[in-house]
């Protein structure tokens, strides 16, 4: 919890002072590449709007990794607070905020918009110039790995009781999961589908993928553990290396898939992915790839088999879907275990990355609470 000890002194007119509630997080100096647990002043209502929210679980996404890195654009001119994946519960509502009441369970969309530019008012919110990647909550402001924080209240969703807080974690990834298959869609019962990546993005597809219906599935990964991650689930689905991809397409070419859904940012294996597509076949680029990979691609092959290719960017309008989601998959699909998912306290932060860089996990994610999900 926060420490709000008052510890006071006297100035040099005898009045009294108290220092200013503080609370623990992590903080990112970008022009120094260093992250740090600090203690830093708790946030305050300041607009009637705003929400702040006393943080329960946070998750650790592959793009954290690479904002680390310096490979992923983010806040630059001063220190802030990563994690745009968290809930947790309504610690101090502003005044005009109606949907939710203080001690409801929560989880946030990072994700903002301005509301009138052409993208907001055709539905693209999640493309706005002065919102979506530009203002996201833990990559340009302020965001989740901290014991609290403040929040605009129309990016603030109330909990439906059958979810827990471990499975509201994931609402974020998967809002864009529910973005990515509105994009897919449709995608007939018996599509042949190809998800490249078993980290912590592909379990996910997977797992979707198989709640839908879906029985015709390969998952490609050159990681051992993440392939014993990805078999955990249970689905059935074929699980492989790429090697034994391209043997099987070496023993039939005539093999190939109806939809490609990358989860990997790899260059090399999305140039692949296209060979594998049937005619009239879809490449989703899921994955979030450094902004300096090239890929190589023959346009002819794009003519001839009329092949769709698009990206996938954040959420547009899914987050509820993504709630509803959770709810209708629940405990059997969402068990953290299965999916290779570690609960890690915030003070082990290093340990959580290392784990994540050598591949042990496929997921981190920081209980800055104590006590029951």
């Amino acid at each position: 919890m926060c420490r709000m000890s008052a510890i006071s002194s006297f100035g040099t007119l005898g009045e009294k002072r108290f220092s200013k509630p503080e609370m623990e997080a992590l903080q990112f100096d970008p022009r120094k590449k260093t992250l740090s647990l600090t203690k830093t002043e708790l946030p305050a209502i300041i607009d009637k709007h705003e929400v702040i929210v006393r943080v329960t679980y946070a998750g650790v996404c592959g793009t954290d990794l690479h904002i680390m890195d310096g490979s992923f654009p983010c806040r630059g001119d001063r220190a802030f607070i990563l994690g745009h994946e968290f809930c947790g519960v309504a610690s101090s509502i502003g005044a005009e905020v109606k949907h939710i009441k203080r001690g409801d369970r929560v989880a946030v969309d990072p994700q903002s918009s301005c509301g009138t530019c052409c993208y907001c008012t055709s539905g693209r919110y999640h493309q706005c110039p002065s919102g979506g990647l530009n203002t996201t909550l833990g990559i340009f402001n302020n965001g989740g790995w901290a014991q609290f924080c403040k929040v605009p209240a129309k990016q603030v969703y109330r909990l439906p009781e059958a979810i827990t807080f471990q499975q509201a974690v994931l609402s974020e990834p998967l809002s864009c999961v529910c973005h990515a298959w509105d994009l897919v869609s449709p995608l007939p019962i018996g599509s042949s589908v190809l998800v490249c990546g078993a980290g912590i993005i592909g379990n996910l597809w997977t797992c979707v993928l198989h709640h839908t219906g879906h029985r015709n599935v390969t998952i490609s990964e050159p990681s051992t553990v993440r392939r014993t991650f990805n078999e955990r689930l249970n689905t059935g689905f074929k699980c492989c290396s790429p090697d034994e991809l391209k043997a099987v397409k070496a023993s039939n070419p005539q093999w190939g898939v109806d939809l490609c859904v990358d989860c990997s940012g790899n260059g090399r294996a999305i140039e692949e992915a296209v060979s594998l597509l049937n005619p009239c076949g879809k490449l989703c680029i899921f994955g979030v790839a450094s902004p300096n990979e090239k890929i190589s691609i023959a346009p002819f092959e794009i003519f001839r088999k009329e092949l769709t290719i698009f990206g996938v960017t954040i959420n547009q309008f899914s987050f509820q879907k993504a709630l509803s989601l959770i709810q209708a998959m629940g405990a059997s699909y969402l068990d953290y275990e299965k999916l290779g998912i570690q609960v890690f306290p915030l003070d082990k932060y290093q340990e959580a990355f290392d784990a994540l860089r050598k591949g042990l996990i496929s997921k981190a994610i920081f209980k800055l609470t104590p006590g029951p999900d």
